[in-house]
């Protein structure tokens, strides 16, 4: 650890707050991370940037449709979503997509065609060539790649499926997920379950056949085949009633700098409406990009910070279109598109927001969220608002056969939505893993590490939590 810095405080700072545990980041992990916390029996202070709770996640009701700023829906991939969702007393708002929104579809030659879900729907789908098709029944024979050898997802897909399959499966999946290049990002990383099956089963065809008594043994669900779930009031209804029982939730407050004194405790740091407030507390949880983390660490843990400066991000921008649906030829009949880059379009997907869950519409009309940019097309998302919107209508024409204009758009930029697990991810977790080490009472909770989804922070902040409150001596709830 490097030598202390010293870190003055003006006269005109407020006495020292007090807590057992000072969560900085209020997004899905650092909300969960804090809940928990709390029911353990810990006076928890959060800490948020911020004017709001909630990070990405955001839902807005506007002229009769409910849309959302950030993540559509998540995957109920484990049983810790149901027993928050029970604990938090929000089973009757819990709303699963619709049976209609299981289908899928993928550009190819300028047309959605539906993905297959099944062994038979596979073998006479247009989507793949008879070449690929016949491609496939060679991946049981070939042979693992070495268990220590690092590979981005495009090669390993390549290697076992074939190019054809990476074209129009994973690079949209890929694109859907990350908003990232498949050729970049690490399978151990980003897919790590995918690099199991093909280490321990030597197929992933034999894997996803011979594991799935295990996944159920687990009690967990493949993300393939979990359903997926919002709730009556948007995915922010679920980060509302977090925020409400984390515990002491300061808005406007951004933490500036931290150390670690020698009684053990950490002094944060914390800015709010222009006034510096130190804050003291044992366990400090850091739930936030990894910018923001390395901005903390750097005087402490230089390396860590430098690995942390390493991780990109993927700028998005997110746009919700309301039509009339009489202007809207395609039918909507499924969860939504997703774009390969061979499709050469503007945009990465669409979501059919209005068939995915009732009510996000009004009578009449059809609620659809486009995404743009990712690092496919990084400039677009830094577009002109009213830029990104017609060109997310220019693609509904070409793709879904809009015929008239919407009845309104909204656009939501993020420059900095996704963490990028590109290769050499793991090397940089585990150096500013280090820091953990060197900070005892130091924890890291954010979608950099263990994955970006819904379901993936939730369970990252649980296991935060209890790893916490083991540090305080209590037991997490």
């Amino acid at each position: 650890m490097n030598a202390s810095p010293t870190l003055d405080l003006p006269a005109s700072a407020a006495a020292a707050g007090r807590c057992d545990a000072l969560v900085v980041g209020a997004g899905i992990s650092g909300l969960v991370a804090a809940y928990r916390l709390r029911r353990a029996g810990l006076a928890v202070t959060v800490v948020e940037a911020g004017d709001r709770a909630g990070g990405v996640i955001g839902s807005r009701l506007q002229a009769g449709a409910l849309f959302e700023r950030g993540p559509n829906s998540a995957l109920d991939t484990t049983p810790l979503i149901g027993e928050l969702v029970a604990d938090l007393g929000l089973q009757q708002a819990l709303r699963y997509a619709a049976p209609a929104a299981d289908k899928r579809y993928v550009v190819r030659d300028g047309a959605l065609q539906a993905l297959p879900m099944s062994p038979a729907a596979f073998f006479t789908t247009p989507l793949f060539s008879l070449g690929a098709k016949l491609a496939l029944l060679r991946e049981p024979f070939v042979a693992r790649a070495q268990a220590d050898a690092e590979e981005s997802i495009a090669a390993f897909v390549r290697r076992r499926l074939g190019t054809e399959f990476l074209d129009y499966a994973i690079d949209p999946f890929v694109a859907g997920v990350y908003a990232g290049d498949p050729e970049a990002i690490s399978v151990q990383a980003a897919f790590p379950r995918l690099h199991a099956l093909e280490q321990r089963w030597g197929s992933l065809i034999r894997g996803q056949i011979l594991g799935a008594r295990e996944r159920r043994r687990q009690k967990e669900s493949a993300k393939n085949t979990a359903r997926s779930f919002s709730f009556a009031g948007g995915m922010q209804q679920l980060t509302d009633a977090l925020a409400a029982q984390a515990g002491t939730l300061l808005l406007g407050a951004r933490a500036v700098a931290l150390r670690r004194d020698d009684d053990g405790l950490y002094t944060v740091q914390v800015m709010q409406r222009g006034q510096l407030q130190p804050w003291r507390a044992p366990v400090v949880v850091l739930a936030v990009a990894a910018d923001a983390a390395a901005h903390l660490l750097r005087p402490w843990v230089a390396d860590a910070a430098a690995a942390l400066d390493g991780i990109a991000y993927a700028p998005v921008a997110s746009v919700a279109s309301v039509y009339a649906a009489s202007d809207i030829a395609h039918p909507l009949d499924g969860f939504g598109a997703l774009v390969p880059r061979k499709a050469q379009r503007r945009v990465l997907g669409v979501l059919f927001s209005s068939t995915m869950y009732e009510g996000r519409a009004a009578a009449g009309s059809v609620l659809l969220t486009t995404f743009v940019g990712g690092l496919r097309q990084p400039a677009l998302a830094g577009l002109p608002e009213a830029e990104i919107a017609a060109l997310a209508h220019a693609e509904h024409v070409a793709l879904l056969g809009a015929r008239a204009a919407p009845q309104w758009q909204a656009v939501t930029c993020w420059p900095r939505a996704i963490p990028q697990y590109t290769l050499g991810h793991l090397g940089r977790v585990a150096r500013a893993e280090a820091a953990e080490r060197a900070l005892p009472g130091l924890f890291f909770c954010a979608n950099w590490k263990g994955g970006v989804s819904v379901g993936d922070c939730i369970k990252n902040g649980s296991a935060v939590a209890l790893a916490a409150a083991r540090h305080a001596g209590v037991r997490a709830a």
